[in-house]
C-alpha cells in the first residue's frame, strides 16, 4: 500500500490522528522511501492531501529531523506558495531542521524572514525558531544574532516570552547588553503581568 494511501485525506478522517500515527510508524522504520514519496506529492494537485503531506513531514522532523534534513530545498520553495497551509508548515519543517541543516537554512534567512513579516503567528514563530538554532552554530552566530535581536524590537508582545526565553541559550556576552536593552524597552508593551514577569526574568538572569 502507498504511504498516501493512508494519510488522513484518503481514509476519509478529519482528525490529525492518523497523521501523527503514520509519523511515528515512518519513523519507526527509518523509512525514506516514505518520506520521499511524501514529499513529491507536496505538488499533488489535491490540496487535502498537500496539507496531509506536510504536516506528516514535519511530525516526523519533530520525532527524527534527519528523516527529512536533505529536503530543506522542497521546504524552502513551499514559502512562496499561494497555499498559507503549506506555507507555514514547510516553516514548521524547517525549523525542525534548522539545527542538524543550518548550511541550507542560513543563506535562505532573507527569505525566511520576508515571508515571515507577513505570515501567520505559527509562521513567525517557527521563524524565531530557526533563528535562535541557527544562532547557536558558530560561523554564523553574528549575522543570525542580529537578525534574530531586530525581531524582537517589533515581536508582537503576546510571543514576546516565549521567543526571549528560547532565545537566551544563544546570547552570549557580545550581545548580551543589546538584548537587555530591547526586551528592557518592550515591557511597558505588555499588558499581562504574568507574560512581563517571564520577560523581567529573562532580563534578570541576563544581568548576573
Amino acid at each position: 500500500m502507498s504511504i498516501i494511501d493512508k494519510l488522513a485525506s484518503a481514509v476519509r478522517v478529519r482528525n490529525t490522528e492518523p497523521t501523527k500515527d503514520l509519523a511515528q510508524q515512518i519513523v519507526a522504520k527509518n523509512d525514506k522511501s516514505a518520506i520521499k514519496e511524501l514529499v513529491a506529492n507536496l505538488s499533488n494537485k489535491n490540496k487535502n492531501l498537500q496539507s496531509d503531506c506536510i504536516k506528516t513531514l514535519y511530525e516526523v522532523g519533530e520525532r527524527k529531523p534527519d528523516l527529512i534534513a536533505e529536503y530543506d530545498k522542497e521546504f524552502l520553495e513551499l514559502l512562496t506558495h499561494k497555499n498559507n497551509r503549506l506555507v507555514w508548515g514547510a516553516m514548521t519543517a524547517l525549523d525542525c531542521i534548522a539545527s542538524i541543516n543550518p548550511k541550507g537554512i542560513y543563506k535562505n534567512l532573507s527569505l525566511i524572514l520576508k515571508i515571515s513579516d507577513t505570515g501567520s503567528v505559527i509562521t513567525k514563530d517557527h521563524s524565531i525558531g530557526i533563528l535562535t538554532k541557527v544562532a547557536a552554530v558558530k560561523e554564523y552566530k553574528d549575522n543570525a544574532l542580529t537578525l534574530l535581536l531586530d525581531q524582537f524590537k517589533t515581536a508582537a508582545t503576546n510571543q514576546l516570552p516565549k521567543y526571549a526565553e528560547d532565545a537566551v541559550s544563544v546570547i552570549d556576552s557580545k550581545y548580551k547588553k543589546d538584548f537587555i536593552k530591547i526586551l528592557s524597552s518592550r515591557l511597558g508593551d505588555i499588558d499581562k503581568d504574568t507574560k512581563r514577569n517571564r520577560v523581567e526574568k529573562v532580563i534578570k538572569k541576563l544581568s548576573k
